[in-house]
This record gives C-alpha cells, sequence and structure tokens, in this order.
C-alpha cells in the first residue's frame, strides 16, 4: 500500500520538478546573455580609442573585450541567479502556483529543490571560469595588450599625428608610404632631462633590431638647445638612426599578474624564475586571490537560498511580497560588498582568508535550517496532524 501510494506520488514530484526548472533556468539563461552582452559592449568601449586613433582592425577592439568577459561573468553571474530565483518564486506566487504545491503537500526545501540546482549549475559555471577560462583568457589579453603596446610600425607611428611614445619622446610623421616608408618626420626627445632634442628629416623607415625598435631616418638636421647659453645648435645629416629601445617593454619578459595565474600555480607561484615567492607581500596577494576564486561560486548557493528564504516560508500574501523582497536583496548586497572587502582585506593578511568562506556557508547553512524549520510549521504538514480533540469528544 505504502509503495504504490509512493509510485502515485512521483509522477507529480517530477512534473513539479520539471515546471519550475523551466521557469527558472529559461530566465537565468536569457538573462546571463543579456547581462554579458552589454558587459561585452561597454568594454569594448574601453578599446576604441586603439581603432579610432591607433589604426588597430576594429575586429581586436571586440575580441580583447571578449578575453576580459570571463572575469566579470564569475561576478555577476550569482548576482544574476539571485535575480532569476527572486523573480521566477514571485511570479508563480503571484499566480498561487506555490499555493497548489503547498496544498498538495510539498514543503518549502522540496519547492526550492529546482532553485538549488540551478544554483549547482551557476556554481559549476563559475568554478570552470575561476580554474581555468578567466586565467586563461586573462593572460591571452595581457599578451596581445603587450603586443599592441610594442607594434609600433603598425600603431605607434601613425601619420599625421603627434605619437607619444614612454611619455618623453613624440614623433609626427607626415606620411606612410605602402611600402612602410616615413616622409616628413618630425621628433622631439625629451629622454636626456634638460636638454630636449628636435630633429627633422625628409624620409626614414622604423626597423627592428635585437636591441629594440629604431627610427632611421635620412636627410636632416638635429637641433639642441643649452638651457644656461641659450643658444642652439643644429647638426645636418645624411643620415640618423633614432633608438626607442628604452621605451619597449617584452611579453615574454613582463611579470604575469595573478588574474593570467591558474589557481594551482597562485600556491605555488614562481613568479622569479627560481622555486618560491618573490617576497612575503607577493605570496599573500597571491594565495588571496587562489582563495577568493575557490570561495566566490559559493555565493551562488548561498545568494539563491537567501531569496527562498524571503519568498517560501510564511503564509501566502496576494498583495506580493514586496518587502521580504527589499530584505532580501538588501542582504544580498551586504554579503556581496563583504566579500568583496575580505578579499581586499586577505590581500594584506591571509588570516581573513577563511572567512571568504565562512560567509557564504554561514548563509547557506542559515538559509537551509530556516527551509527545514519551515517545513515542521507548514500548512499541509498541520492538516495531515489534526489535533486529537476530535477523538476525544
Amino acid at each position: 500500500m505504502a509503495a504504490a501510494h509512493a509510485i502515485a506520488i512521483m509522477p507529480p514530484m517530477n512534473c513539479m520538478f520539471r515546471y519550475m526548472s523551466r521557469q527558472i533556468l529559461w530566465p537565468l539563461l536569457f538573462a546571463i546573455l543579456i547581462v554579458s552582452g552589454i558587459v561585452w559592449m561597454s568594454q569594448s568601449l574601453r578599446f576604441v580609442d586603439l581603432v579610432l586613433n591607433k589604426g588597430l582592425p576594429a575586429y581586436n577592439m571586440f575580441y580583447l573585450a571578449f578575453l576580459v568577459l570571463p572575469m566579470f561573468t564569475s561576478v555577476f553571474l550569482p548576482i544574476i541567479l539571485f535575480g532569476v530565483v527572486v523573480f521566477a518564486y514571485s511570479k508563480m506566487n503571484q499566480d498561487s502556483e506555490l499555493v497548489v504545491w503547498r496544498s498538495c503537500g510539498k514543503s518549502p526545501i522540496a519547492i526550492a529543490g529546482p532553485a538549488i540546482a540551478g544554483a549547482a549549475i551557476v556554481m559549476a559555471m563559475c568554478y570552470a571560469l575561476n580554474a581555468y577560462y578567466m586565467p586563461l583568457a586573462y593572460h591571452e589579453f595581457k599578451d596581445l595588450q603587450s603586443k599592441i603596446r610594442n607594434n609600433y610600425s603598425d600603431i605607434l607611428l601613425r601619420e599625421g599625428a603627434f605619437n607619444e611614445i614612454g611619455g618623453n619622446l613624440t614623433i609626427y610623421v607626415r606620411e606612410r608610404t605602402a611600402a612602410g616608408e616615413l616622409l616628413g618626420i618630425l621628433v622631439h626627445d625629451r629622454r636626456q632631462g634638460r636638454e630636449p632634442v628636435t630633429m627633422m628629416a625628409e624620409r626614414g623607415a622604423l626597423v627592428r633590431t635585437e636591441s629594440g625598435p629604431r627610427v632611421v631616418m635620412v636627410k636632416g638636421n638635429r637641433q639642441t638647445v643649452k638651457p644656461k647659453e641659450d643658444k642652439l645648435s643644429i647638426l645636418f645629416f645624411d643620415g640618423y638612426t633614432l633608438d626607442l629601445g628604452t621605451v619597449r617593454t617584452s611579453a615574454e619578459q613582463r611579470s604575469r599578474q595573478p588574474r593570467e595565474r591558474f589557481i594551482g600555480e597562485l600556491f605555488r607561484a614562481d613568479p622569479t624564475g627560481q622555486s618560491g615567492y618573490a617576497n612575503d607581500k607577493q605570496r599573500i596577494k597571491f594565495q588571496a586571490e587562489a582563495h577568493h576564486r575557490l570561495a566566490s561560486p559559493l555565493l551562488a548557493l548561498a545568494f539563491a537560498l537567501l531569496a527562498l528564504t524571503a519568498l517560501l516560508p510564511g503564509e501566502f500574501n496576494r498583495r506580493g511580497q514586496g518587502l521580504r523582497i527589499t530584505w532580501a536583496t538588501g542582504a544580498m548586497v551586504v554579503v556581496q560588498a563583504l566579500s568583496i572587502s575580505l578579499y581586499h582585506l586577505a590581500g594584506t593578511t591571509l588570516a581573513a582568508a577563511p572567512f571568504l568562506y565562512l560567509l557564504p556557508i554561514s548563509i547557506i547553512a542559515a538559509s537551509l535550517w530556516l527551509l527545514l524549520r519551515a517545513r515542521r510549521r507548514s500548512p499541509a504538514v498541520d492538516r495531515a496532524d489534526p489535533e486529537p480533540t476530535g477523538a476525544a469528544t
């Protein structure tokens, strides 16, 4: 008899889970696509200068924005999940669907099952982004950014513009031919401190050497002014080479940032080519980044349970649950702010690192306890166990 009753109950349970899962997963997917698109486009605007002023192809602007997208995605995914859970369960509550499920004997923890499953999916996505895709994409972004900054022939020496190189060197090129020849060159070199040098040449070219890029100028002059004597000195030349190597930064020689490293590398960083860290400050910073990547995905489950705890317990109200949603949203914002603060604090002292885990875990535990406690107080349970006063009468 009990087995037959259990079999009869299973189809409604599966039907409820599938129905509520669709109410959560489709809006979640839609929201992720919309927010990702907005973030991608906003980040693309950061690189408009590379296209308009430095001559980069337009696709590089969008590709650079795509590479930094995983870094932002792992942050806004838990927040999107919170909003979707609030929206889906509020809608089902207003349509009296939750009342129907409760009248069928479903406990709050059973009704929360689809949202918890969605939170598990989001957690898995966040862990995949933090552990692999984000460091891989950000490393590619920094390498490409470094290559762009060092590609003098295609970017820095733009025709018809004053090109600032390294902050102390300005080069103007009137025209660039299809063969790469530079016509009408003007150079103002302030790297010598108090004695700036101005050079003009009819033509020239940018060449690459083992010691760095250089501008070879033909038929020009070199002008200097000595500050104390206030005299102009002019030197005419048939050929002159301007070394740009002092402003060169090599992508291979640059130190990789914490966000470019995988979690295993952060715990055993090797930034100097030798075992260990460069210093204790760097060790703390790197390990704080690793702990943050491991702890932050837990916020997805914490935020989902925070929303469920605000919406599911208590009595049904047709006028909506605006006050509960407001309190839940405020609590979510506070938790997110605390998580960010703890991350920055862990960058100075690793004693704060355990609190990165304790914060979401405590919210998860408290929310589950409240949902399980609400089961014992649900109307369905009360109706199933009536008071024995009638039997006594």
